[in-house]
């Protein structure tokens, strides 16, 4: 009897989606940062076995759409409900409020198996963890109520072996040996946008795309040309740096990542090119991967 079926996390932004999907796969396939719309697409990890097959989607946080953009990446979290075999609503502690009320009443009343994981409870004691579980057994009570802690992996393997517990029977969605949806050129602009968005503040790594234009594999290295899109030629200067000091930096942190993902040498090419509002741009969005509809 072999089982499969689709588990797709949503939840607000940096509630820990991306955490969770990493350590199920057990590969960082998602990028990770502190700043929220880290994620912009959804991406899946797929965990794979003899008997089993989860295909965990890890999407956009939840936001109010500011442009096209925005609008493009809550198509994503909302698709999530159309074939999803197990749902995770992913919350922290006293995160009440999503950003969009409609999805809650989606959420509410979904036929779906429903998990309300309460991500980072090591930050909390105990007493308001009880609090927390009481609060989400009444606003949810179809949901199962999973406290966890993606950071310390604490209840997550537990999680996992629930999951599978219920998972429905059928065949594979994917061939065995497939860990993700992804083409390897997504991953390098993945690994890319990172880095801009740890190094740089303000409007600047929201304002960014990264396009690879070319990836050539050889035996013993991967030579990439990658492409930064920015809105502004004033973004173009500070992505570039004085004398070219910070793509140098970007370039570098990137090469060493992608060199631990790829487990082989990389030759990485980065240049820096201004596209105009491609944020708000139908053609231009649809060209780096948003607008599926």
């Amino acid at each position: 009897m072999h089982k499969s079926g689709y588990i797709n996390i949503i939840g607000n932004p940096n509630v820990g989606k991306s955490t969770l999907t990493n350590i199920f796969v057990g590969q960082k396939l998602s990028i990770i940062t502190h700043k929220a719309q880290t994620t912009r697409h959804r991406i899946l990890g797929i965990v794979n076995s003899k008997d089993f097959q989860m295909v965990i989607s890890d999407t956009p946080g939840i936001l109010k759409p500011a442009h096209k953009l925005h609008e493009s990446m809550m198509d994503f979290v909302n698709m999530t409900f159309e074939d999803a075999d197990i749902l995770l609503y992913m919350v922290e502690y006293k995160d009440y409020t999503l950003k969009d009320s409609k999805l809650f009443n989606k959420i509410k009343f979904t036929k779906t198996p429903l998990f309300l994981i309460i991500n980072k409870i090591d930050n909390i004691d105990q007493a308001k963890l009880e609090a927390e579980t009481h609060y989400w057994k009444e606003a949810l009570p179809n949901a199962e109520i999973w406290p966890i802690s993606a950071k310390e992996k604490f209840n997550v393997e537990e999680l996992k072996n629930r999951i599978i517990d219920i998972l429905p029977q059928g065949p594979a969605y994917f061939p065995k040996d497939q860990i993700t949806d992804k083409p390897e050129r997504f991953f390098v602009n993945e690994i890319i946008r990172e880095k801009i968005l740890l190094y740089f503040k303000k409007e600047i790594p929201y304002s960014v795309e990264v396009i690879t234009e070319s990836f050539e594999e050889d035996p013993n290295i991967i030579k990439i040309r990658s492409i930064i899109m920015v809105e502004r030629s004033s973004q173009k200067g500070i992505i570039i740096g004085h004398k070219g000091d910070a793509i140098k930096k970007v370039g570098t942190e990137s090469r060493i990542d992608m060199e631990v993902f790829f487990n082989k040498k990389i030759f990485l090419d980065l240049q820096v090119k201004v596209n105009k509002n491609w944020r708000s741009n139908d053609k231009q969005l649809k060209r780096f991967g948003y607008n599926q509809k």
